[in-house]
Formats: structure tokens, C-alpha cells, sequence
């Protein structure tokens, strides 16, 4: 998976046993901050959009938390 590339917990600026209320609260503002209707045509805004959704979507999903948090201990 891409997943051991990227630091999840680095991108939403929270640590890595943060509760999902943390997590949640993180992605939000980031994604607020980022959304393409308050940055059009912004490439990096749209990446950082992106990168935070996927890292919200994995890190308040216990199983795939889990597996993400075993696989970047593996290859980490």
C-alpha cells in the first residue's frame, strides 16, 4: 500500500495516539483550509485536500488504523 510512504498522523499535526475526536477535529480545519472552492485552481491546496481526506478515512477507521499503524511498524 501507499500508506507506509505517508505519515498520517504528520499530516493532520496530531500524535500517533490520538482518539478519533483528535483526529476528526485535525482533518477538519484541514480540509476546511484546503477545500478547492476556498482554493481554486490551487494544486498544492487541492494535494493537501486530498492527503488529509485519505488520512482521515484511514486513521478513524479502526481496521484500517490498525493495519496501517502494523504495516508502517514493518517498514518504517
Amino acid at each position: 500500500r501507499e500508506w507506509v510512504e505517508k505519515d498520517f498522523y504528520k499530516v493532520l499535526g496530531v500524535a500517533s495516539d490520538a482518539d478519533e475526536k483528535d483526529i476528526k477535529r485535525a482533518a477538519r480545519k484541514i480540509l476546511a483550509e484546503n477545500h478547492p472552492d476556498r482554493n481554486p485552481g490551487n494544486a498544492e491546496a487541492e494535494e493537501r485536500y486530498k492527503t488529509a481526506s485519505e488520512a482521515k478515512e484511514v486513521l478513524t477507521d479502526a481496521a484500517k488504523r490498525k493495519e496501517y499503524d502494523e504495516t508502517r511498524r514493518l517498514f518504517a
